[in-house]
């Protein structure tokens, strides 16, 4: 048993399957953990960090507890400092806001009753206001893969917790996007149910009628066992309600939206191919049909633009009164919106009753269907936002903010990356009654989406014979690229003649290919499909990469002609032709 033979990716499964083969203790586990926050102190996840002294009573506790009865026994997650746990300081990332709770928040003690172990608070968007993770006095929090970038907000720390590998899940909280946000940008699952699935007591509100907690982990089966615990009314909690997960069903109807998308930021391309590509699996797997989500807009619009931003105030306005100077100035700003004298009582009963008109159409448009839209339509640099602080915020709010004035369920789950180290997700939008098929569709699309990348030489490629083999199995042209120096390509002997592309140690040179994205599950029946001494097995590219492909056994290339000099198949063919 060592701290060494942790994980690094923490989910439950991995964790209780190394406990019971005693490959580590639940102690060792934290140790890991402690060792990889402070790994990664600058960059700024927590606020109140994992330690051996906050994690002894938990660990302690343990050894009265039966594993078996106890289904998170010695998991470790994080919580989002806006949420109670007993005896640590809660600050909403706001110190002159911090007090420290005696009782933990409800969704936190039914985990700790389940046998999980809090193992830290993370940092967060002051007040949960915002969805970039760039505003707290405790720093910027960095993206999990690529650190200059945003983490997301305002769950920014607790993403980045689970994606670092310091918590098998966290929990967040997510009002108009702020835990599904994080989680595209760092390649996550964000569960949120629907409003009130999940006691709110012991969080700090945001706009109390629609807060709901939130989940961040690896993959859709981690998010399901934390709502199986988490799920259910609790008597003492006033926004508290039963809301029964419903049948576990897959979706009749893919919804996706109508016409062109709008995208942002320095990766926007990036993004918007990204999209497209999600769309092309989509409509080859699925049933899919378009709907028009201007109506999701215009209630999106009156989240942040209308009278309804006011019950952020009512919250917080006499602590920003009575505190002057001790919030963020843009927080402040935001939070003062609510305070404008045009919101008058009935201008929010006008927009309350605009709501209940495209709640009950929006109702009827996803029954029996989920809807999917791009959770982020872009990202920025930390030091863009910065620059322009607001109008950053608002677009990363564009697809997320409908949510819960509508009262809508959502899953965001990662697609198709738009580029190396640059994940895109997609959410998955249904009504509370048929919130179950959530977990299914997310599996489903999680399967059709967990890709690998396939280099083709010959007649796999764009406007060859075997094309169509490629399309028929869900895969997708990505980008011409080309070998290293280290290849032979052959023309053999078969009927009709292939390519054999042969690694060699010495007078090789760079050969075309076309890389193509295909869906992992479609990977064992292509490689089935294909004669020796071809085969499946690594290419290296020019560039560094190595990635599935073609490959020749050598003994295959007698009596088959060399073509390298010509430096792929398509010129090669071209050459015969002229």
């Amino acid at each position: 048993m060592s701290v060494q033979a942790v994980p690094h990716e923490l989910t439950i499964d991995t964790l209780q399957q190394g406990y019971r083969a005693r490959a580590f203790t639940p102690q060792e586990v934290m140790e890991a953990v402690i060792l990889r926050a402070e790994r990664d102190r600058e960059m700024n996840i927590w606020i109140t960090p994992p330690s051996l002294e906050n994690l002894a009573p938990y660990l302690e506790r343990l050894q009265e507890l039966e594993p078996a009865e106890h289904p998170l026994w010695g998991i470790p997650f994080a919580v989002k400092d806006n949420i109670a746990v007993a005896g640590w300081p809660v600050t909403a990332a706001c110190p002159a806001y911090a007090f420290t709770p005696q009782e933990h928040a409800g969704v936190v003690a039914r985990l700790v009753s389940a046998g999980a172990i809090p193992v830290g608070k993370t940092n967060l968007d002051q007040f949960a206001t915002g969805l970039v993770g760039t505003r707290s006095p405790y720093g910027d929090t960095h993206n999990a893969l690529l650190p200059e970038l945003i983490s997301g907000g305002s769950s920014s720390g607790s993403a980045v917790a689970v994606a670092r590998g310091q918590a098998a899940f966290a929990l967040g909280t997510d009002t108009a996007g702020s835990g599904r946000v994080p989680a595209a940008l760092n390649r996550l699952v964000g569960y949120k149910p629907a409003v009130g699935a999940w006691p709110l007591s012991g969080v700090v509100p945001a706009c109390r009628s629609i807060d709901c907690v939130n989940v961040f982990a690896h993959h859709i089966q981690d998010a399901a066992v934390a709502d199986s615990i988490l799920r259910g009314r609790d008597p003492d909690d006033p926004f508290s309600v039963d809301r029964p997960l419903g049948r576990a069903a897959s979706p009749q109807v893919w919804l996706l939206p109508k016409g062109p998308l709008s995208f942002y930021g320095p990766f926007a391309h990036e993004y918007e191919q990204a999209w497209e590509r999600t769309r092309d699996l989509l409509q080859l797997h699925f049933a899919v049909e378009e709907m028009d989500i201007s109506l999701l807009q215009e209630a999106a619009a009156l989240l942040y633009e209308g009278p309804l931003v006011a019950e952020r105030w009512s919250d917080l306005g006499d602590f920003v009164e009575g505190q002057r100077g001790e919030v963020f100035p843009v927080t402040e700003k935001i939070l003062r919106t609510g305070a404008k004298a045009e919101f008058s009582a009935a201008a929010l009963f006008q927009a309350q009753h605009r709501l209940a008109e495209i709640k009950h159409i929006i109702a009827k448009a996803l029954s029996g269907a989920v809807l999917l839209l791009p959770t982020c339509g872009g990202t920025w640099s930390r030091a863009q936002v910065q620059q322009d602080p607001i109008g950053t915020n608002n677009q990363m709010g564009l697809y997320t903010n409908h949510c819960n004035l509508l009262d809508l369920s959502a899953v965001a789950v990662p697609s198709v990356d738009a580029g190396p180290q640059l994940p895109f997700g997609v959410t998955l939008f249904s009504v509370p009654e048929e919130e179950g098929q959530l977990t299914a569709a997310a599996a489903q699309f999680r399967s059709l989406v967990e890709v690998v990348t396939v280099a083709v030489c010959g007649l796999h490629m764009r406007g060859f014979a075997l094309e169509p083999q490629m399309t028929g199995l869900g895969a997708v042209f990505l980008e011409e690229s080309r070998t290293s120096p280290t290849y032979e390509l052959y023309r053999l002997p078969t009927v009709p003649p292939k390519p054999g592309l042969v690694r060699v140690a010495e007078g090789g040179a760079s050969i075309a290919v076309e890389l193509w994205s295909m869906p992992q599950s479609s990977l064992g029946a292509f490689t089935a499909g294909i004669p020796g001494p071809l085969g499946i097995g690594k290419i290296e590219l020019d560039d560094g990469r190595v990635v599935s492909g073609f490959i020749c056994e050598a003994y295959g290339t007698e009596g088959a002609v060399n073509l390298t000099e010509y430096g792929g198949w398509r010129k090669a063919m071209d050459m015969a032709k002229a």
